[in-house]
């Protein structure tokens, strides 16, 4: 199980081969990346500042590992979120979860998502040409969490 957050690129063809090596277990392995957009709200962003607490950050993502392990068989899991700043078309993080069989390793992706989306402290500010702006909370990445409850 890795979990890395980093100002560095990664490479997801890397990742992904990382995680899959050598494990003949390994039927599926599902994966997530996310990416900066050039407009959100209907405003163009030119760039985007990730901030977060070393050490806070990598317990909350280890907790939801953890919570995904107990619902899903997860032979291995990569999450990578990256912090600093980003422009569009940056990637921004990586989830890649090695299991069994497809079913446990797309759930145990979508669920680890949403859960970063909504549980993991990192705080998003966007440069606008109007200036900054921190992210907002959205409703329906609360509603997509609220899901696996």
């Amino acid at each position: 199980m890795k979990i890395s957050v980093q100002q560095e690129d990664f490479d997801l063809g890397a990742e992904v081969k990382a995680i899959a090596r050598g494990n003949p277990k390994v039927g599926a392995v599902a994966s997530f990346i996310g990416l900066v957009r050039d407009i959100n709200d209907g405003t163009t962003v030119g760039a985007m500042t990730l901030e977060h607490y070393p050490g806070m950050t990598e317990k909350a993502l280890e907790t939801i590992l953890a919570e995904a392990r107990t619902r899903w068989e997860i032979l291995d899991c990569t999450i990578i979120h990256r912090f600093g700043e980003l422009k569009p078309t940056d990637q921004i993080v990586l989830v890649v979860v090695a299991s069994g069989h497809r079913g446990d390793a797309f759930a145990a992706c979508e669920f680890l998502m949403d859960y970063l989306k909504t549980k993991a402290p990192f705080w998003k500010k966007e440069q606008t040409p109007e200036g900054g702006r921190w992210v907002e909370s959205r409703d329906s990445d609360d509603q997509a969490a609220e899901r696996w409850k």
